[in-house]
């Protein structure tokens, strides 16, 4: 047991994801960085999902920062709806096949990945693109859909979630890696790091029967990932968390990488055109120090690629 814990081609320039900031307002996130050479968060900016991620990992020392040889690895994506990868509504699948490429190029010897999904898992597995993705690159994909791949365990710290049954792979695996995508929820209004590790445990539906933004932050303050990657290439803009069609879907070309998941979701909420503060599981989250959304107080590398 362990733990370190994207259809509108219409953007107007003067806006990057909402009407409610301009250009100035949310490019703050890529401003020069400090010249201080250790990052808390990548910031990422205009390329594709996978050379985004090339160039923050890279920021943040590379996989091999986070990924030893021999050691096992679980890949935690956004894979709970059986819909097409245009529609958003789960991680992008290149991402996804780039990430499990690293991790095996790392020396890694299992690299699974898996999602307690909403839709029928098998479907949202081949649908989603994200099983071919995972296996042509050397991974395991792996089901999430039965109570016997989950244990009993504690949430130490936890205010309304005080126990729940959270995925074998995850307690038994060396390193956590969790790759939500940013998108609008109709329950938390967003859905980013935080949100996805819903898909690591049996029982959602206690959370949303107590206290779901409460529950949310309970969970996070006990798990905390090892590696933190939003994928905000293509944005579900509203209608979530499934979406109806292309049309809830902008298209953002952006990544956040961090280790720590309240400062991730705090850059990816900004990214949305929300304020954290006003997000109540990241607020609650910071509060239970299980990481800051006070994005002053971190080293970020702002990544800009043309």
């Amino acid at each position: 047991m362990k733990r370190r814990d994207f259809i509108s081609n219409s953007i107007k320039a003067g806006v990057l994801l909402g009407s409610a900031y301009s250009v100035t307002d949310v490019n703050r996130l890529f401003a020069q960085e400090s010249s201080n050479p250790i990052f808390d968060l990548a910031a990422i900016k205009g390329g594709s999902a996978e050379k985004m991620f090339e160039e923050g990992i890279s920021a943040l020392g590379g996989m091999k920062n986070f990924v030893k040889p021999n050691q096992t690895v679980v890949v935690k994506p956004n894979i709970g709806w059986d819909v097409i990868p245009e529609n958003a509504a789960n991680t992008n699948p290149n991402l996804i096949g780039r990430i499990v490429k690293h991790c095996v190029d790392a020396g890694a010897k299992k690299v699974y990945v898996f999602d307690h999904t909403c839709d029928k898992w098998d479907k949202c597995y081949t649908n989603s693109g994200i099983e071919k993705a995972v296996k042509d690159n050397g991974g395991l994909v792996v089901p999430g859909n039965d109570e016997k791949y989950y244990q009993d365990v504690v949430v130490t710290g936890g205010k309304s979630l005080k126990e729940t049954k959270e995925h074998e792979l995850i307690l038994e695996s060396d390193v956590f890696i969790n790759v939500p995508v940013l998108k609008d929820h109709r329950g938390t209004k967003l859905s980013i790091s935080m949100k996805n590790l819903m898909g690591i445990v049996w029982d959602r539906k206690y959370w949303h029967s107590n206290d779901l933004a409460q529950c949310i932050a309970d969970f996070a303050s006990y798990r905390k990932p090892d590696l933190n990657i939003v994928d905000a290439y293509a944005v579900m803009k509203r209608n979530g968390p499934r979406g109806v069609s292309k049309e809830d879907v902008i298209l953002s070309k952006s990544q956040i990488i961090s280790t720590d998941i309240v400062a991730a979701d705090s850059a990816a909420a900004k990214l949305f055109g929300k304020e954290p503060d006003k997000i109540e599981h990241i607020k609650l989250a910071d509060e239970m120090k299980a990481g800051t959304m006070d994005l002053s107080k971190l080293n970020i590398k702002r990544i800009k690629i043309s």
